[in-house]
């Protein structure tokens, strides 16, 4: 194993875990890298708005202690060439449970190498990148993201997906979509499995599918990848998504499907999915078909209705009735897909949070990509990074924190001191910094501290 690098805070306390729910000190320590890119920019916004925020609440009762781990470009910088996820980074979010991670470079294509600094892609690796002089290239790597996801077993990606006022976006009610996807994480084409053509390998493959079970692919020079979705997987997923839903009190969970292709895993997710709300929640409960055999079309009140929907309705769904729906399970691929294109009514990818969720350990990130072009010039939105450190304080229970910061979200957004992403659309507007953004989000939040 690679030497120790990071450094344990000497102050702080330790979450806990016990009979399924956090124990969160006065001083927790937090793990965090900013990322790569535009990250160290949105983490220093960040930072500032969730200390702000915690100390309006508590008054200095509680506090943050932050602890920076490494991945991506801090990890080739501080471990070596060939390391963008070290055991030391998944260990320390493994054992602090809770933690807050920017933007990550992720390679895509056939390509061998990757600059981590401006994300240039390179058949032969240099002694520094052609594009920007940067020696911190690096063999091509499966996602880092998706790497922790699988490591740690964060098998929930949970988007909540909800318009703010004044955000400028393409719809003419945006503020009827207000949902929350809980996409699984760890299966379906995400979990890896692929065999690129040309290989032996893929060869071996493509001849046990044809030969052995008789399928026909249509060409011998086809690339193979492996869609596994479990029973144990689908029903850990839309368990959490149903307790969800109960606790918040929303109305309905929506099963999203392609199971009318894909009857043994998109359709079996469907299967299993009802298969769990009617074992395990049987009297909290109503399934779509129920309500119309057996209640007339009348919803009991306090109940969460399980309903299915395909995937490709569904994207027309949430644009033309987006108020029939509250919570959605999906699978992997369809998640991302549906995250994103939802995100984009209400004012895109810079206004989105996110979170990595398992069994005692969390994640909290920011959804966008690394925009490696506007690195170190204090221009992007760290929206997205902001919001998804507001998912982390509720989820440690710090709720009157939370409540600070969306205070001043919305404040600053309705005053129109925006950053250029929102400028650039709004009327009257002021561009300000990414940083200049953080500093008044905490100067409108008010607030009186509470007692710890």
């Amino acid at each position: 194993m690679a030497q120790a690098k990071v450094q344990i805070p000497k102050n702080g306390t330790k979450i806990g875990y016990k009979d399924g729910k956090l124990q969160v000190p006065n001083d927790p320590i937090i793990p965090f890298f900013p990322g790569d890119g535009t990250g160290l920019d949105l983490w220093k916004a960040t930072k500032v708005v969730l200390d702000g925020a915690v100390e309006k609440a508590y008054g200095g009762k509680r506090k943050i202690v932050w602890m920076e781990v490494y991945a991506g470009l801090t990890a080739l910088k501080n471990y070596d060439k060939d390391t963008v996820l070290p055991e030391e980074t998944v260990n320390l979010f493994r054992e602090y449970r809770v933690g807050l991670k920017g933007p990550l470079t992720t390679p895509a294509g056939s390509f061998k190498f990757v600059c981590l600094d401006c994300a240039a892609e390179l058949m032969d690796r240099p002694a520094a990148c052609p594009k920007c002089k940067s020696e911190w290239i690096t063999p091509r790597f499966r996602s880092v993201n998706v790497g922790l996801r699988q490591k740690l077993d964060l098998y929930a990606c949970v988007r909540p997906v909800r318009w703010f006022k004044g955000v400028p976006c393409p719809v003419k009610e945006p503020q009827k979509l207000d949902i929350v996807i809980f996409r699984e994480n760890t299966e379906d084409i995400y979990a890896g499995i692929e065999f690129q053509q040309g290989t032996p390998e893929c060869k071996k493959v493509y001849d046990f599918l044809t030969n052995e079970m008789k399928v026909k692919i249509p060409f011998p020079d086809s690339g193979i990848g492996i869609k596994p979705i479990s029973k144990t997987g689908t029903q850990r997923l839309i368990r959490m998504a149903i307790k969800y839903a109960i606790s918040h009190k929303k109305p309905s969970v929506t099963i999203v499907h392609k199971g009318n292709i894909q009857k043994f895993t998109e359709g079996a997710f469907r299967d299993w999915g009802y298969e769990v709300a009617k074992a395990e929640f049987r009297d909290q409960i109503v399934t779509e078909a129920e309500l119309w055999d057996n209640l007339n079309g009348k919803m009991p009140a306090g109940k969460v209705l399980i309903k299915d929907r395909i995937a490709d309705q569904t994207f027309q769904q949430l644009l033309l009735r987006p108020d029939e729906y509250s919570v959605i399970a999906t699978p992997n691929l369809n998640g991302d897909y549906l995250s994103d294109a939802a995100v984009a009514q209400v004012g895109g990818l810079g206004i989105g949070p996110g979170a990595n969720i398992g069994d005692g350990v969390a994640i909290f990130e920011a959804t966008h990509g690394t925009a490696p072009k506007y690195t170190n010039k204090d221009q992007v939105n760290p929206g997205s990074l902001i919001l998804s450190g507001v998912m982390m304080l509720e989820h440690m229970g710090w709720q009157e924190a939370a409540d600070l910061i969306i205070k001043g979200l919305e404040a600053t957004i309705q005053a129109k001191t925006v950053t250029y992403d929102f400028e650039r659309q709004m009327t009257g507007a002021t561009k300000i910094k990414c940083s200049e953004f953080g500093a008044a989000i905490v100067k409108n939040m008010g607030g009186v501290p509470v007692s710890a």
